[in-house]
């Protein structure tokens, strides 16, 4: 089963990838490496919720943006690499999580994305973190997701 099979499987088909928004690419490859630009939790575009994580918004609702956000990192990186079939593994995944004063659940709301890789790729959509808190994040997004993947040779 492909990469976006079980996307698909898990509920959630790849859709096209985001166009940028700003002056920047939204991924970019050296060598065997795909790295891609914070990605939001955009659903046919426009933001599946807004607001900050422990005010508004629950754990579980920032956990679920984030595996939004994770897609859209997903449909950057199948551009990048001409597929999901031909990532080796993830390497890094970065969370910013738009948090209210005093919310230290960054990592809980992380594990929606990391917990989707790893449902997708096995064990090589195991990878190394940063769950960043910000006190503000772009358009009121929950989070914003980046990713570096390895590609195969």
């Amino acid at each position: 089963m492909t990469p976006e099979e079980k996307l698909r499987d898990l509920g959630y088909p790849l859709p096209p990838a985001p166009a940028p928004v700003g002056s920047y690419l939204p991924a970019v490859r050296t060598g065997d490496l795909v790295t891609t630009s914070g990605q939001l939790p955009v659903r046919e575009g426009k933001l599946v919720l807004t607001g900050k994580i422990g005010d508004r918004l629950s754990i579980e609702q920032g956990a679920e943006a984030a595996r939004v956000a994770v897609i859209n990192a997903l449909s950057q990186l199948a551009v990048a690499a001409g597929g999901l079939s031909n990532v080796k593994r993830i390497v890094r995944l970065g969370v910013f999580v738009n948090s209210a004063d005093g919310f230290t659940e960054q990592p809980k709301v992380a594990n929606g994305a990391s917990d989707l890789l790893v449902a997708v790729f096995g064990d090589a959509g195991r990878h190394v973190r940063a769950a960043v808190g910000s006190n503000e994040l772009p358009l009121d997004a929950p989070v914003e997701i980046e990713l570096t993947a390895e590609l195969r040779q």
